[in-house]
């Protein structure tokens, strides 16, 4: 019996080993094919591992998604659904097998946008496929033409008459926050090495590839906003939400989640209608908050009572938690104090506009404009006048590289200042060089580095 058992064993373990050197022959095989992007040949032989021996190795799953994507590209009719089912297969079985190595976001939204792509499904079938991935692992969804296609959808459902409008504004705003977390996750990591080049220090490699990096996906969120905020068009406009709120108020007036949603689209589109002080008085009752409260400055704001409307905006800062929405709050309390004249208030609201939000490239644009404005008042000769033009001028071009949208303005922007700034021979005049240090006096009291001209 025990002699009986050995034998059995060792059959088994004979097996596995044929099994396993199989598996490595055909795998590598179909590696190299892979690799040298012969992907037909590949096909078959990584489909066959995938099969068999899918724990063998993630590359498997690497090289089977290139190879399918080829296949698809290159088919139609039944035999490109077929590849394309293979595909989400493949993607599933990734994240089966290798779940340490593979992000849920990133599988759902591979998914969904192969099912967009390829009109695969119903429009809810394909909007259902990016909902998986938002509410699956929200944090790894972050696919700028996934987000897009996300709003796309709902939008395309509403028009079809299978949504409401209110379902187009929820997925708007789902979409946009998460497109502002991330460009502040971006800009959080662009922002030090912006300040090591101001500062006279070249970037590693490392670091340029990694500021190159974070400036692509700037771009890139910029034209998804862009992209949004054409695709919502006159959907958002005052003229629709105003009655659309306004025929439930009476019976919503009540409904805290109602009012917050409302106050906040009205308060968005800058609304000033009676019904827009009905909601904000409504919901700062029941439930006093940084969005009620910012509605309240506004209205105070609209009446003329600049007053007032700042003691509202400094208790929304206060109660607010998002840091994008606490930018907006500082960045229009900061506009109020600029409008005023009171700069010096104005740049410390900014610079907290700017904390919140590193992507906030209009509030530096707003401190340059008001360095510019400063100039002939900062300074005890001329050339020390001049020279906060210089210092302007690194704040636009901050504000070009945080926010791409702003880009084409900035570089415009820049060299007129710098045009302003001395020049080559007036700094030879003044006994300067290139890398002295300016101190910039009265409310400005900062320091700015003659440039290389």
């Amino acid at each position: 019996m025990k002699a009986r058992f050995i034998v059995l064993l060792s059959a088994v373990m004979l097996g596995s080993g044929a099994f396993a050197q199989d598996c490595t022959t055909t795998a590598a095989l179909a590696y190299d094919d892979a690799k040298a992007k012969n992907y037909d040949a590949a096909y078959a032989p990584l489909m066959k591992v995938k099969e068999e021996c899918p724990d063998y190795s993630l590359a498997t799953f690497q090289y089977l998604e290139r190879v399918l994507k080829h296949k698809i590209d290159g088919a139609s009719g039944e035999e490109k659904t077929k590849y394309i089912n293979e595909l989400i297969d493949v993607y599933l079985g990734r994240l089966e097998h290798y779940p340490d190595k593979t992000k849920k976001g990133d599988v759902y939204s591979d998914i969904a946008l192969l099912k967009f792509d390829n009109k695969v499904g119903t429009t809810e079938d394909r909007f259902n496929a990016f909902d998986k991935a938002y509410t699956e692992d929200k944090e790894n969804f972050t696919s700028p033409k996934g987000l897009y296609a996300y709003f796309d959808l709902m939008v395309n459902m509403q028009d079809a008459g299978d949504r409401e409008l209110q379902d187009v504004f929820d997925i708007y705003d789902r979409v946009m926050a998460k497109i502002e977390e991330e460009e502040i996750y971006e800009a959080d990591r662009l922002q030090p090495l912006i300040e090591k080049q101001d500062s006279g220090e070249d970037l590693t490699s490392k670091e340029a590839k990694t500021a190159k990096i974070a400036e692509q996906k700037l771009n890139n969120f910029n034209a998804v906003k862009d992209a949004l905020n054409a695709k919502l068009g006159a959907r958002a406009d005052c003229d629709n939400l105003v009655p659309l709120y306004e025929k439930d108020f009476e019976a919503k007036k009540g409904d805290v989640a109602w009012l917050r949603n409302a106050n906040a689209r009205l308060s968005a589109k800058d609304c000033e209608d009676p019904l827009f002080f009905k909601i904000s008085e409504a919901l700062h009752q029941l439930e006093p908050s940084a969005a009620s409260a910012y509605s309240l400055g506004q209205l105070a704001e609209a009446d003329g009572d600049r007053g007032k409307a700042l003691e509202y905006y400094n208790e929304a800062a206060e109660l607010e938690k998002d840091p994008a929405d606490k930018a907006k709050i500082y960045y229009r309390i900061a506009q109020n104090y600029k409008s005023s004249g009171s700069f010096s208030q104005a740049r410390n609201f900014y610079r907290k506009a700017i904390q919140a939000k590193p992507s906030y490239g209009r509030a530096y644009l707003n401190i340059a404009d008001m360095y510019a404005d400063s100039a002939n008042n900062c300074g005890q000769t001329a050339f020390e006048k001049r020279a906060v033009y210089w210092l302007a001028a690194e704040y636009v071009a901050k504000a070009g590289r945080v926010d791409p949208s702003l880009s084409k303005h900035a570089n415009a922007t820049v060299a007129a200042y710098n045009g302003r700034a001395p020049q080559k021979a007036d700094v030879f005049q003044e006994g300067k060089k290139a890398g002295d240090a300016i101190q910039i006096g009265c409310w400005i009291g900062e320091t700015v580095r003659i440039p290389n001209l």
